[in-house]
């Protein structure tokens, strides 16, 4: 499990040194409850779920609204809530009604925008089509299915509890309710060969979702499957496979009529998930939960891991903020570079960008020339495989 940033100490009543969200901010919840902890989850997640009062998933909802509530004080007067992701950990091993009840509690303190978008995560084995009609009829909007694969032994490998079958089943309930949806993959699996991956591409696009995103394996050191790396008992991706799947990617979800819009997400034309643009485009969020991290106009803070720490500040009235950052003009120019780079619409050339670097990137292939030369950089295919390697030569 990843470790926290070191940070400086955040103050115990979590105030901000600019709280002014005047103009509204997104919200992210996490859920850090799992039935199983996946091999190569590197996320903030716990398979027991009774840590004691407050802490525990059957009364979660009740200490999430005591953060609510503090950052209600925070902000002092804000706009409302523009974009709200649930994410985990997994949502749905919850109650419908108790998500149901931290996103009115929201919309209690802060108001929710006119058709603001409002998503949770979902693994395909915890629903029902009752228990995604209770969030509908809620105010959800939209549900990100984790599928995965479509082939039985590499869900096996990477520890996911569903069949294929539940993925159609779910999709098919959501798009009976009238709900966005979107399905998320992983590729580079052990053992995932090129067929298999051409097979759940093909599998996701049959479902004809608004939105799929991709994301290749990435193991990391304190993971199961990163054990079993060190152990030798799995090899590591290899990168140039990977990029052979990314690039296959792009082509069937091209050739399906879906536009990438980030390095790792496709989209149909207006189905673009609107909250995690809000990430990409530096805007303020605040996140709730125990791990979950903020940024509010250049303060970037994150809460103490573990839900008994989390649930323990709330009920003495204290943040439970372990640390936060205070970012310079030069590190969030960075982070705009960074986040930027990877939409579709890419970045202005940043100004001090020396123009034998430009003129690289487009002889190596690396941004689009046309755009390039009128001073906006976008990414090409090859590009978004390196991405990496433009923005360290932007910095």
């Amino acid at each position: 499990m990843a470790q926290l940033p070191d940070g400086v100490p955040a103050p115990g009543d979590g105030s901000l040194p600019d709280p002014n969200v005047a103009s509204g901010f997104a919200a992210y919840v996490h859920i850090p409850f799992c039935a199983v902890r996946c091999g190569y989850c590197d996320f903030n997640t716990y398979t027991n779920l009774d840590f004691g009062p407050g802490a525990s998933a059957s009364d979660y909802h009740d200490t999430l609204a005591r953060e609510i509530e503090l950052s209600a004080g925070v902000l002092g007067n804000p706009g409302k809530v523009t974009s709200v992701f649930f994410g985990g950990g997994t949502p749905t091993l919850l109650p419908a009604k108790d998500l149901a009840a931290t996103l009115e509690r929201l919309r209690a303190t802060f108001g929710i925008e006119p058709g603001a978008e409002v998503t949770t995560e979902a693994n395909p084995e915890t629903l029902t089509f009752e228990r995604l009609r209770i969030l509908h009829d809620a105010g959800f909007t939209r549900v990100s299915f984790g599928m995965q694969s479509a082939v039985s032994h590499v869900l096996q490998v990477l520890d996911r509890a569903h069949t294929p079958g539940q993925v159609d089943a779910a999709v098919g309930w959501a798009r009976e309710l009238g709900l966005e949806h979107s399905v998320d993959l992983i590729y580079g699996a052990p053992g995932e060969s090129m067929d298999d991956w051409r097979a759940s591409l093909e599998a996701a696009i049959a479902l004809d979702p608004p939105h799929i995103s991709a994301y290749g394996l990435t193991i990391e050191p304190g993971t199961k499957m990163g054990g079993q790396v060190r152990r030798g008992e799995i090899p590591e991706p290899d990168p140039d496979v990977l990029a052979d799947k990314y690039m296959l990617a792009e082509e069937l979800l091209s050739n399906a009529g879906y536009e990438w819009y980030e390095v790792s997400n496709w989209a149909k034309p207006g189905h673009h998930s609107r909250h995690n643009l809000a990430y990409w485009q530096d805007a303020n969020w605040w996140g709730y939960g125990p791990g979950a991290h903020s940024h509010v106009n250049g303060t970037r803070w994150w809460n103490v891991k573990h839900p008994i720490q989390y649930a323990a500040a709330l009920a003495q009235g204290k943040s439970p903020a372990a640390a936060r950052e205070l970012l310079t003009a030069d590190e969030r120019r960075e982070e705009q570079i960074m986040l930027g780079i990877r939409l579709r619409e890419g970045i202005a050339t940043p100004q001090g960008a020396a123009p034998e670097v430009v003129a690289g990137f487009i002889a190596d292939g690396l941004v689009e020339p046309v755009p390039a030369m009128h001073s906006r950089l976008i990414l090409t295919v090859k590009g978004r495989l390196l991405a990496d390697t433009v923005i360290r030569a932007l910095w």
